[in-house]
């Protein structure tokens, strides 16, 4: 098979710049498993973009800046905070239902959220990643110029390199289809990689099954820049509930007035930052952090008992009825919520128009490291990067000639045998979640890094002999990349002397006068 364009990952930004292109080019969308199962779908609090009269470019560029505690671009974040309101608008040309504000239906309802200085979160009431995603599939189902692979895995990028030429361009990759368990080799002129995170390196996230930093691994096994790999957001408030393992509370709660007390109803942020529920994430959720592990609490609770149950229903139709659900009526006692892994920072590094160190790959999304986000994201920037970078990278790649088409080598299995002992992949994933969450969590220190890496090392040296002989499957290869993603995430914090954003050390409690990027490079 061979496309102009493959795109890996189906999120806001793999769809988006497959609209983008599907009007004059050919686009091949691969996705693990279907088209709704991603971060994107899931995204409850909105996008953040400057629409109001009272707000400024400015203005939200500082408290990106602020937010991203000193490694921020600030030529990247300034470019993505002016071309905020084209993304927003485009999305309003392809129909999506934004809310309106209730008392002025010629407007959108304008939401804030911790971080941010005005009202200036667009949203589709508290499922605004469903309404996006939703619209823009409906289009892609509609375009003929993309082909989508639902049930598709990438396995590895297929170099220049790889086949021992000069030129290292990217040509295509290798996928297996999980249904018909063989791989397929894909060739393009530009492969996009655009698959999220990697919530599920850890025990507790807030992340879908999917998001096992499938392209980050493999971008560096293809010789990528990686970079700022420890700044791993933790959202502040995951439901804690033993039927839900996921469901995200949102950030909009605390933007609308919500309160986080102890268990016992003591109010305790204003302890540990002027701005109370409304600092950014990293200090919210190390605050929660401090309180649980003093009091030996398994977790606090956030209050919005003071508000109607008529504006919670409003405002907040999918949590209150979720909630509601389990058994906990939001409008009458407050929601139990435990910190838990949420957003990657850090990855594949790229430039503004989200091109990587290698001709012909490029990286956008949360797999990125563009300069936007810094040592930490400010809430719902994420959607608006995925949009902006979709634009730029559709510039370019609409602007840039076919590369070589070489033929492209099959997938060999003349030397692997069925696997015959599926129990060590999951004896292996389940010993990686926890030792990351334990050993590289929230707070760090020098001696649980080394732990973790020496951990890590161990099991990679096993999965890489596993990988060797034996047939691939979607668990192998998720925990191949998994392992090598922590690798990262660990090898990057062990560079960073210092305590910034949301990587705190207790060996290194203080912030450094100058900010650097953690790069790592082979």
């Amino acid at each position: 098979m061979r496309f102009d364009t493959i795109i890996v990952g189906s999120g806001l930004a793999g769809l988006s710049l497959a609209l983008h292109l599907a009007a004059s080019r050919k686009v091949g969308v691969i996705t693990k498993k279907s088209l709704i199962t991603g971060a994107s779908y899931l995204a409850q609090g909105g996008i953040a973009a400057v629409l109001s009269e009272d707000d400024s470019i400015d203005s939200h560029v500082r408290d990106t800046l602020v937010a991203g505690a000193g490694p921020c671009n600030e030529e990247v974040v300034r470019s993505v905070v002016n071309a905020g309101k084209d993304a927003i608008q485009w999305l309003i040309d392809m129909q999506v239902p934004f809310t309106t504000d209730p008392l002025d239906a010629n407007h959108f309802h304008l939401t804030r959220e911790g971080g941010h200085s005005f009202r200036r979160i667009i949203h589709a009431a508290d499922t605004t990643g469903r309404a996006v995603q939703q619209t823009l599939i409906d289009l892609i189902h509609r375009n003929p110029n993309i082909t989508v692979f639902e049930n598709h895995m990438a396995i590895d990028l297929i170099t220049g390199a790889k086949l021992g030429l000069q030129d290292n361009r990217c040509l295509g990759l290798y996928a297996l289809d999980t249904v018909e368990n063989r791989v397929k080799s894909i060739a393009a002129d530009n492969v996009v990689l655009a698959t999220g995170g990697a919530g599920k390196v850890y025990l507790y996230t807030t992340n879908p099954d999917t998001a096992t930093g499938d392209v980050i691994a493999m971008g560096w096994r293809a010789g990528c820049e990686v970079a700022n790999m420890e700044f791993i957001q933790f959202h502040p408030t995951c439901l804690y509930h033993p039927r839900e393992k996921s469901f995200l509370i949102s950030e909009a709660l605390r933007g609308e007035g919500g309160i986080l007390r102890l268990p016992d109803g003591t109010r305790f942020m204003p302890a540990h930052d002027e701005r109370a529920e409304l600092a950014p994430r990293d200090i919210v959720a190390r605050a929660i952090d401090f309180e649980m592990k003093k009091r030996g609490l398994e977790y606090v609770v956030l209050d919005m008992t003071h508000k109607s149950p008529e504006f919670l229903r409003t405002h907040f139709p999918n949590i209150y009825s979720r909630c509601l659900e389990l058994g906990i009526n939001i409008s009458r006692e407050p929601i139990p919520v435990v910190p838990a892994a949420h957003y990657l920072c850090g990855g594949i590094v790229t430039d503004l128009a989200g091109r990587t160190n290698i001709p012909g790959l490029y990286a956008i999304g949360e797999t990125a490291s563009t300069g936007l986000h810094g040592a930490n994201r400010l809430a719902s920037n994420s959607l608006l990067e995925c949009l902006v970078f979709s634009m730029e990278a559709a510039k370019d790649i609409l602007a840039s000639a076919p590369g070589p088409c070489p033929e492209l080598p099959q997938w060999d299995e003349s030397r692997v045998t069925d696997a015959d002992e599926e129990i060590v992949i999951h004896h292996n994933w389940s010993e990686l979640r926890r030792f990351m969450w334990n050993y590289v969590g929230i707070v760090r220190t020098n001696k649980r890094l080394e732990r973790a890496h020496n951990r890590i090392r161990l099991l990679a040296a096993e999965i890489e002999e596993y990988y060797s002989n034996f047939r691939v499957s979607q668990d192998l290869l998720e925990l191949r990349n998994l392992v090598l993603t922590a690798e990262l995430i660990v090898k990057s914090a062990m560079l960073r002397r210092e305590s910034r954003g949301l990587h705190y050390s207790r060996d290194f409690p203080e912030r450094l006068e100058i900010a650097y990027d953690s790069v790592l490079r082979h």
